[in-house]
């Protein structure tokens, strides 16, 4: 695997580390204010970013290249309420799709078609995650002012 396609490998790496953190923050905010349902959605979430993880690390020591874990920041704790936290939930699965993206395109750049694959499925794992997102945050936007529909949406 060339420098520059190990760079963005683990860029790549950080950025699903960060959805794990930011998915658990959200989780410990859900579970704090008795959205249960939601808090136990989240937390299945930063597991599967966390997998996510694992998977393209051991992609980059499959093809001989060096895993470089990255520092990350504090993820965002103060939400207004469930929609907000979904909607950042969202705005992380765009962003982790565009850097998929950028990351296949850099692949095939490179040549570096064993990574197209994997590359492949998580783009289709894009598509899904974001639809799910998708479908809780135009939910929540017909509901948000009624907390009893609210906490009937969250079970």
């Amino acid at each position: 695997m060339d420098a520059e396609l190990q760079a963005r490998f683990n860029a790549q790496i950080a950025l699903e580390h960060a959805a794990e953190r930011a998915y658990l923050q959200m989780s410990v905010w859900a579970e704090a204010r008795d959205y249960n349902g939601s808090a136990t959605w989240l937390r299945s979430q930063a597991a599967e970013e966390g997998e996510h993880a694992r998977l393209f690390m051991a992609h980059v020591l499959d093809r001989d290249g060096e895993v470089t874990l990255a520092p990350l920041e504090a993820p965002r704790t103060d939400f207004d309420d469930l929609l907000a936290v979904f909607v950042a939930a969202l705005e992380h699965e765009r962003k982790v799709t565009a850097s998929i993206g950028e990351l296949y395109a850099a692949a095939t750049d490179a040549r570096a078609y064993p990574s197209l694959p994997l590359l492949t499925w998580f783009l289709e794992e894009q598509v899904e995650e974001e639809a799910s997102v998708s479908t809780v945050v135009g939910e929540l936007e017909k509901i948000i002012d009624d907390p009893s529909a609210v906490l009937l949406l969250d079970r």
